[in-house]
């Protein structure tokens, strides 16, 4: 049966590429492989916006956020990109990857979704390049720690690349803070966009933050509630359900293409469309929550 659904000559490693019985690998392969088309037109057309707009407009905030976003996009295709490491079984090939890329690619990603946030509420660090520099400082801690991690177990105690599902859960703690400071952040963003107060800083641009903190929200609330499902499922439903380590890969992949999409739709395309329709070096709008009668 597995000759019929694959070459005969392929390593068994990579049969849920092309098993049919388990179509899960080639369904994912599919949504992956799109996702990961997307981001990159996406960071391409981003780029060659900004190589266009930077030759009429020098503008540190504009060239600060095309930045960030373009870190989110390449983080956003990565996670797309190694979803084939998890349905290609374990290996110690991808061993490395999986635990180094992981953590790293969505610490990236929930780094710039929080330097978002503090730019929309107005913090002095994000203004001109700060949001890019806060982003990426946040980016290194976890590359570090997967990097400290990988050295100490592969090349200091020469063991082979193995862990269990609690060890890999335990190397995504700071991705995990990340994920909570931006949502907590995002959800505050949200609630002082819905307070009924007068705005002195009126307008589409004023329009256009209140929408970006509404799909930053959505985006992060989605993103936790699929973490939370994958990490319940990877550290106990898979071992009470009888379908560990089975189930494993696949829970994982389920994840990474999920969240993906969540990135894609949630900001990726929303964002790109908000920085392309800014005709000038406006900064970046920000939610004022003084009442009418004071200036923001």
């Amino acid at each position: 049966l597995y000759d019929l659904c694959c070459d005969p000559g392929l390593d068994p490693v990579y049969q849920y590429l092309c098993d049919r019985r388990a179509a899960w690998g080639i369904v994912l392969e599919m949504l992956a492989t799109s996702g990961f088309l997307l981001s990159l037109g996406l960071l391409t057309g981003l780029i060659i916006w900004s190589m266009c707009l930077c030759a009429k407009i020098k503008s540190s905030s504009i060239g600060s956020t095309v930045a960030c976003m373009s870190m989110f996009l390449l983080a956003t295709a990565g996670i797309f990109a190694i979803t084939f490491a998890f349905i290609i079984q374990l290996t110690p090939q991808t061993c490395p990857t999986r635990l180094f890329l992981f953590g790293v690619l969505f610490s990236l990603a929930f780094s710039c979704l929080l330097a978002r946030c503090l730019a929309l509420l107005g913090f002095a660090a994000t203004r001109g390049w700060g949001e890019f520099g806060v982003a990426l400082g946040l980016f290194v801690v976890q590359v570090i720690i997967a990097t400290q991690w990988l050295i100490i177990v592969l090349v200091r105690d020469r063991k082979p690349c193995e862990y269990s599902q609690e060890e890999f859960v335990m190397l995504l703690i700071y991705v995990l803070c990340l994920l909570a400071m931006s949502l907590v952040m995002s959800l505050n963003l949200m609630c002082r966009s819905c307070i009924t107060y007068s705005y002195s800083y009126s307008g589409p641009s004023n329009q256009h933050a209140n929408f970006q903190a509404m799909l930053l929200a959505v985006t992060l609330i989605l993103s936790a509630s699929i973490w939370l499902v994958w990490i319940v499922m990877l550290t106990r439903g898979n071992l009470e359900i009888g379908k560990r380590p089975v189930w494993d890969d696949p829970v994982l992949s389920i994840a990474l293409v999920s969240n993906g999409w969540v990135f894609l739709m949630g900001h990726g395309l929303s964002q790109v469309a908000f920085l392309s329709s800014r005709a000038g070096p406006a900064p970046t709008p920000t939610l004022c929550l003084r009442r009418a009668s004071h200036d923001c």
